[in-house]
């Protein structure tokens, strides 16, 4: 008889990789953030910061669970490594992108004050 307090081994089909799974999700949902600020430019132009603050915060969730994922997917003998490595590469895509969209703010916001001070 076993005790709820036993451990049972999990068998190779209840073994999952959840970190490699978060990561994808992660990486997925931010690019859909992506696609989003193509699909509605205005609403991009009115919550942008928002945006890009999902999609740092989607990228900076996704490389660590990606690294985590590829460690267990060794253990598990190679169970979805493909999957953590491609959250880890969109995960910095995803933070790369965010960061270039902030110094494309800052850049606006710069040539509106050189344009207000010619202006005056």
């Amino acid at each position: 008889m076993t005790s709820s307090s036993q451990q049972t081994a999990p068998s190779t089909m209840e073994a999952r990789n959840k970190p490699a799974r978060v990561s994808i999700w992660s990486a997925a949902m931010g690019v859909v953030l992506i696609l989003a600020i193509f699909a509605t430019p205005m609403l991009w132009l009115m919550y942008g910061s928002y945006y890009t603050f999902a999609m740092f915060v989607f990228g900076v969730v996704a490389i660590p669970a990606g690294h985590l994922g590829r460690r267990r997917g060794k253990r598990l003998g190679g169970r979805d490594r493909g999957l953590a490595l491609l959250g880890i590469v969109t995960g910095w895509l995803l933070v790369f992108c965010s960061l270039l969209l902030l110094l494309v703010y800052a850049g606006a916001l710069v040539g509106i004050g050189f344009l207000t001070d010619s202006a005056s």
